[in-house]
């Protein structure tokens, strides 16, 4: 068996480490994160769409979400269209669109649509004001809640409830599971390298051993 070398970082380390390579290492060291594109519109009736890899399960009951706003020191246009309207839209990135979905990163101002600069297509859904992003696998329409100040880094979580749940039928098993690998839902490591996981297996609610 061939021993394991390890690269040791401690908190002084961490600081004093080159700006970029930090970022780069600290994002990455928390493992595997979701990959969204967030859809919201302004009231000026200009759509935005943006990546985010923070997104994450609060609660099933009620169904609520949240993800990670960094320091609002800049425009943030996805933030300030929730905060104006009160609705967004979750939508999973799929292997397809994995380089557009990426430049929906790059800061655009308010009035220009990150949807007139890829080959992403909004899509609106009844009555849902926000848009959806077209052939997503999973599309959820969002209804803002509240949102949590986090002093020790200045960020802020974004908790909304999950108001439609759209799902290509081929993923949703029996028992309500959506298997993301056969929709090809991308992952994100760091900051922009992007993974498809495989489901290796399920296990069942498990309960402490007797003996």
């Amino acid at each position: 068996m061939i021993e394991t070398t390890f690269m040791f970082f401690n908190e002084i380390d961490i600081s004093n480490l080159e700006k970029i390579f930090r970022i780069n290492l600290i994002n990455s060291c928390s493992g595997y994160k979701s990959a969204n594109l967030i859809g919201s519109v302004s009231n000026a009736g200009i759509p935005n769409v943006a990546v985010f890899s923070s997104v994450t399960h609060l609660g099933s009951n009620p169904p609520t979400l949240g993800y990670i706003l960094r320091p609002t020191t800049v425009p943030r246009n996805t933030y300030k269209n929730i905060k104006e309207t009160g609705v967004f839209t979750i939508n999973h990135i799929h292997k397809g669109i994995i380089e557009d979905a990426h430049h929906t990163s790059a800061k655009y101002p308010e009035e220009i649509s990150e949807f007139d600069k890829t080959t992403l297509e909004e899509e609106y859904k009844g009555n849902f004001k926000a848009p959806f992003v077209k052939g997503c696998p999973v599309q959820m329409s969002m209804r803002f809640l509240e949102e949590v100040y986090i002093s020790s880094n200045d960020v802020t979580m974004i908790v909304g409830r999950i108001q439609e749940l759209y799902i290509d039928d081929k993923l949703l098993k029996a028992d309500g599971f959506i298997n993301l690998s056969e929709g090809e839902v991308m992952t994100i490591n760091g900051l922009d390298a992007y993974a498809l996981p495989k489901l290796e297996d399920r296990f069942t609610y498990q309960r402490p051993k007797k003996n």
